[in-house]
Formats: C-alpha cells, sequence, structure tokens
C-alpha cells in the first residue's frame, strides 16, 4: 500500500513498516499527544525549563521502533512517503 493508506492505518492503531528497511522488527506507531497536558517528569521539566508536575501539551507524532529495541520520534523520508511497499500489522 502506499504512504497515505499506510497513515490511516496507523492512525487507526495498526503498526506500519516497510519490508525495504534495513531492520528487522522496526515498525512506526501512531501517537495521540497530550492536548491537554500531562504532568511532566523531572527529566522533561528540566529539558523544557519547568517544574516537575507542570503540565506538558504535545500533539500527536509517529514513533518508531528501532533495530536495537528502543523507541524515538519519527519522520517519514521522501523515499518513504513516495513508497507503494507499505504493510500493516493488527
Amino acid at each position: 500500500m502506499n504512504f497515505g493508506q499506510a497513515l490511516e492505518k496507523v492512525k487507526a492503531g495498526d503498526k506500519i513498516f516497510r519490508h525495504g528497511w534495513n531492520g528487522k522488527g522496526m515498525f512506526v506507531v501512531y501517537q495521540k499527544g497530550y492536548p491537554d497536558g500531562i504532568p511532566c517528569n523531572l527529566q522533561t521539566a528540566k529539558a523544557w525549563g519547568m517544574n516537575e508536575g507542570d503540565l506538558f501539551k504535545c500533539e500527536p507524532y509517529l514513533q518508531i521502533k528501532t533495530t536495537d529495541g528502543s523507541h524515538a520520534m519519527w519522520v517519514p523520508s521522501i523515499r518513504d512517503v513516495l513508497a507503494e511497499d507499505w504493510e500493516y500489522i493488527h
């Protein structure tokens, strides 16, 4: 499927991925964010110059599971956006 179709799948709660990626087990998920805010922990507070417990508002974003098992915010490359080999996992 194309990226537009994959984007609809990920926003519906599925995991999306491409076989062309170089790492096994990599996939992307949709994080709904915290539009009303969530109390921030000490690490977030220090990073943003806030107080621990202040409400931290966050917009929705895409997150990828990387090859080493960690997670990171993700922005698709132009190759990803134009690809036709997207798949999904329920």
